[in-house]
């Protein structure tokens, strides 16, 4: 019976060990001098700082980071604003070809983004938005997958709740921002959160979207440290990697309760 009860703790021991190893073998090459980083140490003999000094003094390491910030916070604003518009209005509005245009942007989550990027870059080009910040921003603005979670968990708000509100005299936006946002706080976390990371974490279409390395985001920035006729500069990777995750810890140590309640809930509906 104790290694029955035993068994589920270590497979998440282990587990978590796997996980871990990626992060700690990062953390620890971004302490070491460049003739030590192929060292099996997973605590550095040497540890420096200078990798850190050199990235952020050598390089645009700095205004990479905060390009990411832009792009990440605008299009996680706009995401939460229009999808929770979109979702609220499909979910409590009753008018013609409603239910089509609902399976209409739940047809944009069957199509890969790599088909998209030719149409996107065609039209950035023809609208003069190629290497600038708008040519990143501008395919994530709203998403199908937003409009289709807030939908679900908007459908589960009484509409007497809503007729109360109507007949109190409130107009659709107070009644949206005061009545329907709160009840839905937990999918907002949770939508605004991985929105966040994903739009931090974006590479493909940001490098084919900009040309001036001024305007190229974190992931960008950080590859072309492994490009080119010199070697790779792993030491300046992982120390790259190791100060662009510190963003996303920090958004998981203080929202993790909403993730959580978020992804419970969705599941529920």
């Amino acid at each position: 019976m104790k290694i029955r009860k035993l068994l589920p703790y270590l497979l998440l021991l282990l587990g978590s060990v796997i996980m871990l190893f990626p992060f700690v073998w990062m953390v620890s090459t971004s302490l070491k001098a460049p003739i030590d980083i192929f060292s099996l140490d997973i605590i550095p003999s040497n540890p420096t700082l200078d990798n850190y000094l050199k990235i952020l003094e050598e390089s645009l390491f700095l205004r990479w980071f905060i390009n990411s910030l832009i792009v990440a916070v605008i299009t996680t604003i706009s995401v939460l604003f229009f999808d929770t518009l979109v979702g609220y209005i499909i979910a409590k509005f009753r008018f013609i070809g409603r239910t089509f245009i609902f399976f209409l942007i739940l047809s944009t989550l069957m199509v890969p983004t790599e088909m998209l990027i030719i149409p996107w870059f065609m039209m950035s080009s023809e609208l003069g938005w190629t290497d600038t910040y708008w040519a990143i921003l501008f395919p994530g603005l709203m998403t199908g997958f937003g409009v289709f979670l807030m939908r679900q968990f908007m459908e589960q708000i009484p509409d007497d709740l809503l007729n109360a509100a109507r007949i109190d005299g409130m107009n659709e936006f107070a009644i949206f921002f005061k009545i329907a946002v709160p009840q839905v706080w937990p999918a907002i976390s949770a939508l605004g959160i991985f929105t966040f990371l994903s739009n931090w974490n974006a590479f493909l279409w940001p490098l084919i979207a900009i040309e001036s390395p001024e305007l190229r985001t974190l992931p960008v920035g950080l590859s072309f440290f492994s490009s080119g006729e010199a070697e790779s500069q792993w030491h300046l990777i992982m120390t790259g990697a190791t100060i662009s995750v510190v963003p996303i810890i920090l958004v998981f140590i203080l929202l993790q309760r909403h993730i959580i309640k978020g992804i419970t809930l969705t599941g529920m509906k």
